[in-house]
């Protein structure tokens, strides 16, 4: 089938880090280096590999007796025909002995391959559990710009690459090993001169087979590498498919799809291909070698050098001996594969993570819920600082409201309260209690949060609303749904609070964040963030809500973040916050009186929608 092709213009790659896609990065990795990490990561799986490998080298050289016992028959049937006589009893007994020697062998090989299907299975759920620890370990900061399609394939298509390796192709070569040196041996001990003519035969296929395999290197690494790329890619464009309709970007997508289909085409035809013509090469080899040791055998026979045994003997050796060739030829494929897959996880294995935090207090709980910020800096790329020097004093109970321009530092500010980021200078204590001497754990639990992207996983209605809270009741969930203003709804439906909710599901924006906000509630933590927690629901839900968020933020230390100005006017205080810094702090009523930065961002959205 002819390949489809587009025109597509000039579109550039992106990596995850969002730079362009380096050409060099398609040079061929260390393939060598790549299965010393992967057979070091493997070392506690240790005995079972050992015990597979020793399966095959036993299991290839009881095979390897075959051919000894398959002369002898032959010679004496050849001298049964001669005289007239033939030893049955002798020839049955070796025949006998044969197929015990073949049994042996297929016991060993199937022991070998449950070994190793027990290895690879046993490393492909350390790994992923390793990758889900490590998720864990990894600072905020590595998801800004990561690209969670490329992600998702290191944990999934690279991990299953290594898994279907381990399993197929590590313990073949082993075998192969074993076969070829052990054929070449014998072949030597039979007749040097035959066996001179069946190797010198084969070792054109084997320069071959040496050649192909390092120019395919490369392309499996290109191939491992661009799927993740279309995987990151069709994750994207799903996520925000109805952008995408709306905005008809459609053709541009489509664009970016084929640049990137169309190098994964490439690499993975090549890398097929290049693999893929290694088996018909090691097979004219293997039959060359049959027709070289036939004729040459035949000469000798003629001669009286050697006997017919010796020829069947040499021919089944010839198997035995292009067939390793073969075998790796066929585990090249994987192997390669295997190698690019395990550079890719091992290099998310080796991110730097999070510090170390078992020294420090994971049981501080705050009684007052006194917070202050001291002279706080930060910057997300070193050299350009988001917030400058941020100082301000929150007491117990107080209900702040943070306001500001798109890119003022709001969110950032509640980023740093919960050690999502570290600070670049200055501290940021709760009742006295530094939160960078305190784990990350220990600074979540005290707070409840409501963002402005709602999160809802697969689950019934009350496990959404009750996650990660131990020990809630029915009538701790409904509480909070009635005073949300959800409860009628969700008794509307079949199942009630039993609904199962899935991405696809039937909820509005401003029923999902009606639902985050009812998590908050039933979380009852100390402290509460409300991140533009009301501006997904229309003005009429938005009173209801903010009615619960009064009672919710009662006796709390609370931080809202707000872009509707009118939900924030009961704040205890106001911080006004521009390019990273407080410009204004005070009541409602004390920053209007002011006439200053606040003043003007509520005229903006209140006097003129009143003029209009």
């Amino acid at each position: 089938m002819a390949k489809e092709t587009y025109e597509l213009g000039s579109v550039t790659m992106k990596t995850h880090l969002g730079g362009p896609r380096d050409k060099a990065a398609e040079k061929p990795h260390d393939f060598r280096n790549a299965w010393k990490m992967l057979l070091k990561y493997g070392r506690k799986e240790l005995p079972i590999l050992i015990g597979s490998l020793i399966a095959a080298v036993a299991g290839a050289l009881f095979s390897l007796f075959g051919p000894a016992k398959l002369s002898t028959i032959t010679d004496m049937v050849s001298d049964g025909i001669s005289t007239g006589v033939f030893d049955l009893s002798a020839i049955t007994h070796i025949g006998l002995n044969l197929l015990m020697l073949y049994g042996f062998s297929f016991g060993l090989m199937y022991l070998q391959n449950f070994l190793m299907v027990s290895l690879s299975q046993r490393m492909g759920f350390s790994m992923r559990d390793d990758c889900s620890r490590k998720l864990n370990r990894l600072p905020l900061s590595r998801f800004d710009s990561e690209n969670f399609g490329d992600l998702m394939s290191r944990v999934t298509n690279d991990i299953d690459t290594i898994t279907d390796a381990m399993r197929m192709a590590l313990a073949e070569v082993v075998s192969a090993a074993t076969l070829f040196i052990g054929s070449v041996i014998l072949m030597y001990r039979t007749n040097s001169l035959l066996a001179s003519i069946a190797i010198v035969s084969s070792l054109g296929g084997f320069l071959l087979m040496t050649l192909i395999i390092r120019k395919s290197q490369k392309y499996f690494s290109g191939n491992s590498y661009y799927l993740g790329l279309i995987n990151g890619h069709i994750e994207e464009i799903f996520a925000a498919h109805p952008i995408v309709k709306s905005f008809n970007g459609e053709l541009e997508e489509r664009k970016h799809f084929m640049e990137y289909n169309d190098h994964l085409y490439e690499n993975g035809w090549k890398s097929q291909f290049l693999s893929g013509i290694m088996m018909p090469v090691m097979e004219f080899v293997g039959n060359f070698g049959y027709v070289a040791v036939c004729v040459a055998g035949a000469v000798m026979a003629r001669e009286g050098i050697i006997t017919f045994g010796t020829i069947v003997a040499f021919i089944v050796y010839v198997k035995l001996f292009t067939q390793p060739l073969g075998q790796v030829a066929q585990s090249a494929t994987s192997l390669q594969s295997a190698a690019a897959a395990s550079e890719r996880v091992f290099a998310f294995l080796d991110e730097p993570e999070m510090e170390d935090e078992s020294e420090k207090k994971n049981d501080f709980v705050p009684h007052k819920g006194h917070v202050s910020f001291d002279h706080v800096k930060f910057s997300y790329v070193k050299g350009h600082p988001i917030i400058h020097d941020f100082s301000v004093d929150v007491k117990p109970g107080e209900k702040v409201a943070i306001v500001g321009p798109t890119g003022a530092g709001k969110t950032t500010i509640v980023n740093l309260l919960m050690r999502f980021y570290e600070l670049d200078g200055g501290t940021i204590t709760i009742d006295g209690m530094d939160i960078s001497k305190m784990t990350r754990e220990n600074v979540h639990r005290m707070f409840g949060m409501v963002l402005q992207d709602t999160w809802i996983f697969e689950d019934t209605i009350k496990n959404n609303i009750i996650y990660s809270k131990p020990g809630v009741t029915d009538q701790e969930v409904e509480d909070a749904c009635i005073a949300v203003g959800l409860d009628s709804f969700i008794q509307s439906l079949p199942d009630g609070y039993n609904t199962i909710l899935k991405d696809d599901s039937n909820l509005s924006a401003g029923q999902r964040q009606l639902l985050t906000i009812a998590r908050a509630m039933v979380a009852d933590q100390p402290l509460l963030i409300l991140d533009e927690a009301t501006s997904s629901v229309d003005t009429r839900t938005e009173q209801a809500v903010q009615n619960a968020m009064d009672t919710l933020t009662t006796g709390r230390t609370s931080f809202t973040i707000a872009h509707r100005l009118s939900t924030i006017r009961s704040a205890d205080m106001i911080l006004v916050m521009n390019n990273g810094g407080i410009v204004e702090k005070g009541t409602h009523e004390e920053l209007l009186a002011k006439k200053g930065f606040y003043s003007k961002l509520w005229q903006s959205q209140f006097v003129k929608a009143e003029q209009l």
